[in-house]
């Protein structure tokens, strides 16, 4: 027998209210678009913790959404979880003196930030009904409390002391940001937001997040529009190069071996005195 139009569709959209953590980055607008495909309605949830990038990061948001407005996507609700009074010294908190580009992800460990927002967000979803947390963790998470051990034992504590059926999943947990890229390649990834030192509202393309983002654009195969504010060096044309968009930096280039060389100095300088 025919299967009636959109079917499918309505199948795959069967799953309960979800919440969906979201920021501006690229993770979490093809999360969100991915989860609107699985369940009967989605929940964006921002997190404001007083970091420096939230006000680019916000508007970048806004406008993401303006874009995946739907039926089954609800307004954004905003919660705060502030972390000054714990982190007011921290490199998050004051903008000032962040990782730098060759500095790795697990330099960018904020100690506390995902407890206190996992706690939160369990909290707001279970008053509003929803049993679902979703999160875009990726494979790659090296941090203490973003491991499936934490999660799953997060997920038991909270369920137990909210009293309420409560999971926190993370259907990205075995990608890599190139794979999530190429996943939602057909969105306007080039309008997300994922820079911890934007300067003029734009990706500094100096930190190790914009690291993370070039490098990924270029692995996925995936022209990179995002405008950064210091310009990359020229393309060799090699086989890593993208055909259009920015091309990646590499340890070897000359805008990133400067750079090392300055750290380097600045650290023997200050030694020195």
């Amino acid at each position: 027998m025919p299967r009636a139009p959109g079917t499918k569709a309505r199948r795959r959209a069967a799953g309960p209210p979800a919440c969906v953590l979201v920021s501006g980055g690229v993770d979490s607008i093809v999360l969100l678009r991915e989860t609107l495909k699985r369940h009967k309605s989605v929940q964006p949830l921002y997190v404001r913790a007083g970091m420096a990038w939230e006000p680019v990061e916000r508007r970048a948001l806004a406008r993401l959404l303006r874009l995946l407005r739907g039926s089954r996507l609800r307004p954004l609700r905003t919660i705060d979880v502030p972390m000054g009074d714990l982190l007011a010294r921290h490199w998050s908190a004051t903008g000032r003196d962040g990782p730098g580009y060759d500095d790795g992800d697990a330099s960018v460990f904020i100690p506390g930030r995902n407890i206190a927002l996992f706690s939160k967000a369990a909290t707001f979803c279970t008053l509003e009904r929803i049993p679902v947390l979703v999160s875009g963790i990726l494979s790659a998470n090296p941090f203490p409390d973003g491991s499936p051990r934490f999660l799953r034992a997060m997920e038991r504590g909270l369920a137990l002391g909210l009293g309420a059926r409560f999971r926190i999943a993370t259907p990205f947990r075995r990608r890599t940001k190139d794979e999530v890229i190429r996943l939602g390649r057909d969105l306007p990834l080039h309008l997300t937001f994922s820079c911890i030192s934007p300067r003029r509202g734009l990706h500094c393309g100096d930190c190790c997040k914009c690291k993370e983002r070039i490098d990924a654009f270029v692995a996925a195969g995936v022209a990179d529009r995002t405008r950064y504010a210091r310009p990359a060096p020229a393309s060799s044309g090699g086989a890593g190069s993208v055909p259009r968009g920015r091309p990646a930096r590499s340890a070897s280039a000359g805008g990133a071996t400067a750079r090392i060389m300055t750290r380097q100095a600045a650290k023997s300088a200050t030694s020195a005195r």
